[in-house]
């Protein structure tokens, strides 16, 4: 199953208030932020094989409703997605994720 399918099953998002807490302490990301991220295009998701020995983790690329770029780190739980960290994307990620808009467009 790809990375997209695995998202397209997914229901909603599952929050640990102390992670959201830490994320907004850390990076001032809020989670209705994160979830944004995942309704606009593009969204550019991969495998995140280093840290997926206890179960998939996986890096996504994308922007907010208010264009602010963020690179998310998540899980899938029971059809949820669960964010783990998310901040604002550096200036590689940057390249790579306007690499993904200008194939769609």
């Amino acid at each position: 199953m790809s990375n997209y399918d695995s998202l397209l099953e997914c229901n909603g998002f599952e929050w640990d208030n102390n992670n959201a807490d830490k994320i907004w302490r850390k990076h001032q990301v809020s989670p209705s932020e994160c979830e944004q991220v995942y309704f606009n295009l593009p969204l550019v998701v991969t495998d995140d094989v280093k840290h997926s020995q206890k179960e998939n983790r996986y890096y996504a690329l994308g922007h907010t409703d208010t264009g602010r770029l963020l690179f998310i780190v998540f899980t899938i739980r029971r059809k949820k997605i669960r964010v783990i960290s998310a901040r604002n994307m550096s200036r590689k990620e940057r390249e790579v994720y306007h690499s993904h808009e200008k194939e769609n467009t």
